[in-house]
């Protein structure tokens, strides 16, 4: 492991122009389950009722939505940054990071202070609530407030629209513009780094292929398995923030 390792610090050090990729798997190491582990939300709830169409059509898709996005939210609005969050902070400070690109929707990597515009949250945030009328943005405690009062469905005060927070739910269009910004960081990073995510959900999974298609060296730390693994020039299944911590040197 420690070779591994090492071959890892010295890949970080060559590189310039580098690609952060981040899933679930870093979210978990900061204490907030990965909802579709079992135990997770959608062994509770049935996705089929919350696609995006259900939301925009039925008061009571609405309800039930609600209900799943606020279990959901509790879990991760006070967890912290851990060492790998913390260690891709670093890799900023050194002048290496081009852009991170998260599928996790928990303000993670703002909270480590990273820079907000290198930060492309391809699945949106769960920090935010828009109002799909007239785009009106709500801070999410101001909405929780309301929630936690006994409304059951939050509604715009200026339009009385649709409120949703800022997530992409099943049916709903990926962001055009923060998939176009991730491919273009793809086609110029020289190093790629996947951390905690299994690479099974896409487009996210085929912002990698792009980069290792454009020349990059890819490096995948994850628990388990992915289908990029024999592309990878590294590969190690283990902790995310433990490996890209040691190869950081935080």
């Amino acid at each position: 492991m420690d070779n591994l390792v090492s071959k890892g610090t010295q890949m970080i050090e060559e590189a310039r122009k580098m690609l952060v990729v981040t899933g679930a798997g870093l979210s978990t190491e900061s204490g907030i389950p990965d909802f579709r582990s079992p135990g997770g939300v959608w062994d509770k709830y049935d996705p089929s009722e919350l696609y995006f169409d259900r939301f925009l059509s039925s008061e009571k898709a609405r309800v039930t939505y609600w209900q799943m996005s606020v279990e959901f939210y509790d879990t991760m609005k006070d967890a912290q940054p851990n060492r790998a969050h913390m260690a891709i902070k670093e890799l900023e400070d050194r002048s290496k990071l081009l852009a991170i690109v998260t599928q996790n929707i928990d303000h993670l990597h703002h909270k480590a202070g990273n820079t907000p515009e290198k930060i492309i949250e391809i699945h949106g945030t769960a920090f935010t609530v828009s109002c799909l009328d007239c785009g009106k943005k709500y801070e999410r405690d101001v909405i929780e407030e309301r929630l936690k009062s006994g409304v059951k469905v939050p509604y715009c005060d200026d339009c009385g629209g649709i409120l949703k927070p800022d997530t992409i739910s099943f049916g709903q269009s990926m962001p055009e513009e923060k998939m176009a910004l991730a491919f273009m960081h793809a086609s110029e990073c020289d190093l790629c780094i996947v951390m905690g995510s299994s690479l099974v959900v896409y487009p996210a999974a085929s912002v990698p292929e792009e980069a290792v298609r454009n020349g990059s060296k890819l490096i995948i730390i994850n628990r388990d398995t992915t289908s990029l693994d024999s592309q990878a020039d590294l590969v190690i299944h283990d902790s995310v923030s433990r490996i890209l911590g040691q190869m950081v040197g935080i």
